[in-house]
C-alpha cells in the first residue's frame, strides 16, 4: 500500500484509463488503418504510465519537507518507504518505461520519437528538484507533460499510418487529440495554481516563489478565476460550432451538464474561497472536470454511431 500511495496509483489509473478510451472508443470506431497492434498499444499506456510514476516517485523525494506541512498522512519516504528504496524504485521505473518507449519507436520505424519519453522524464526530474520552485514555470511543466500524454496517442498510433490516401482524415483525428490535449493543459494548469495555494504554508517554509507566494492568494485565486473564463469561453464555442451545429444534440446536453456548468461552479466557488479546504474542493472539481472533459470522447463516438 506504501508503494502504490508513493506513485499515486489513482493518478495513474486516470492516466491509462484516458489512453485506453482514446484508443478503443475513438479511434479503434474510426474507418482507419493504425500503427501500432493491441498488445503494443497495451505497451505505449505501459510506458507513460511508468514514465508518469517515476515522476511521482521523484516528486515525493523531494517534497518531503513541504508535505509534512500542508499534507503530513500522505507523506511516504522516510516512513514506510526508505529515501534509498525510493531511489531506487524512481530509476527502475524510468529505466524500464523509457526502454519501453525505444522500443515502440522502433517499432513504427520511427527511431527519433523516442526522445518524447527521455523529454517527459527530464521535465519531470527538474520539475521536481528545481522548476516547482519558479513562478507558474512549474504549473506549466505539469500541465504540459498531462498533454504530452494525450499528443503521444497521435504520434505513435497515427502519424505512422498515414499516406497520401488517409492524410486528410488521419489530420483531422490528430487534430481532436489536439483539441483534448489543450484542454486537458488549461484545466490542469489552472488546477496546478489552485494546488500552489491550497499549499502555501509548506512551499513559503521552504522557500519556494509559487504564484500566491510572489502576489498572495487573493490576487492568485482571481488570476486562477480569470484563466478560467478561457477555456469555459473556447468550450462554449466549440460546442456550438462542431456539435450543436451537426445536431449532436446528446453530446451539447453532456458538455452543458458535465463541463461548462461545473466549470461555471467553480467560477463562483473561487470567489469566496478562504481555507485549504475550500481550495482543496476547488482542486477535486476541476479534477472532475478534467475526468468528464476526457469522457465526452465516448459519448462523441455514441452519439455519431446512433445519429447516423
Amino acid at each position: 500500500m506504501k508503494f502504490l500511495k508513493l506513485i499515486r496509483y489513482q493518478n495513474l489509473l486516470m492516466l491509462a484509463f484516458m489512453q485506453l478510451l482514446f484508443r478503443y472508443a475513438f479511434l479503434k470506431q474510426q474507418n482507419i488503418p493504425l500503427a501500432l497492434a493491441d498488445w503494443q498499444y497495451g505497451l505505449l499506456v505501459l510506458s507513460t504510465v511508468l514514465v508518469a510514476a517515476a515522476g511521482y516517485v521523484i516528486n515525493n523525494i523531494y517534497d518531503v519537507a513541504t508535505d509534512s506541512i500542508n499534507k503530513p498522512g500522505d507523506v511516504v519516504v522516510g516512513k514506510g518507504i526508505t529515501e534509498t528504496a525510493a531511489y531506487n524504485i524512481y530509476i527502475g521505473l524510468n529505466i524500464t518505461g523509457v526502454a519501453i518507449g525505444f522500443y515502440l519507436s522502433n517499432v513504427i520505424m520511427r527511431p527519433g520519437f523516442a526522445t518524447i519519453f527521455i523529454l517527459i522524464a527530464s521535465l519531470l526530474y527538474f520539475y521536481s528538484t528545481s522548476l516547482k520552485q519558479i513562478m507558474v514555470l512549474g504549473n506549466f511543466i505539469v500541465a504540459l507533460c498531462l498533454a504530452l500524454s494525450v499528443i503521444i496517442i497521435g504520434v505513435f498510433d497515427i502519424f505512422p499510418a498515414t499516406d497520401a490516401q488517409n492524410q486528410g482524415q488521419m489530420g483531422a483525428l490528430f487534430s481532436i487529440l489536439l483539441d483534448y490535449a489543450l484542454f486537458a493543459f488549461m484545466i490542469n494548469f489552472i488546477r496546478e495554481i489552485i494546488k500552489d495555494i491550497e499549499d502555501v504554508n509548506g512551499d513559503y517554509n521552504q522557500g519556494m516563489n509559487t504564484l500566491p507566494i510572489a502576489i498572495g492568494i487573493s490576487r492568485a485565486a482571481k488570476i486562477a478565476l480569470g484563466l478560467t473564463l478561457i477555456p469555459f469561453i473556447l468550450t462554449l464555442l466549440y460546442t456550438n460550432k462542431y456539435f450543436l451545429a451537426n445536431n449532436l444534440y446528446i453530446v451539447t446536453l453532456y458538455v452543458f451538464v458535465a463541463i461548462l456548468a461545473p466549470l461555471l461552479y467553480f467560477i463562483m466557488k473561487i470567489f469566496g474561497a478562504k481555507s485549504q479546504k475550500d481550495f482543496h474542493h476547488l482542486s477535486n472539481v476541476l479534477k472532475l472536470i478534467l475526468f468528464f472533459g476526457i469522457l465526452s470522447i465516448l459519448v462523441i463516438t455514441l452519439n455519431i454511431k446512433y445519429n447516423a
